[in-house]
């Protein structure tokens, strides 16, 4: 297992609308991260920043398995409004931060 973590936004005035469209997380999109081969995914939030945090043992089979998901894409069209991404443009996948410590 591996874990990987991103960094997005966001945009300003819509941090409640952000919390409560994950609080009512449409079970086809748990149903699609699980499909996707994702576990103990996390997201923090500390002003507009959010840090997300997942742990996948392919992340090549996750992203395109995502890639691929009409459910995924659904998900994203209807988040895009609120929040800032910044995708890598040689993977089309949020940027993926470098671990710097780990400690068992």
């Amino acid at each position: 297992m591996t874990s990987y973590a991103w960094v997005l936004e966001v945009r300003p005035g819509y941090e409640e609308e952000y919390l409560r469209r994950h609080d009512e997380i449409w079970p086809e999109m748990l149903d699609t991260l699980r499909a996707a081969g994702i576990r103990n995914y996390n997201i923090f939030r500390h002003g507009l920043t959010l840090f997300g945090y997942f742990e996948t043992d392919d992340l090549e089979a996750t992203k395109a398995h995502l890639a691929d998901c009409p459910v995924n894409a659904k998900w994203a069209e209807w988040m895009a409004p609120i929040m800032k991404i910044e995708t890598d443009p040689t993977t089309d996948f949020p940027y993926l931060l470098p671990r710097q410590f780990h400690m068992d």
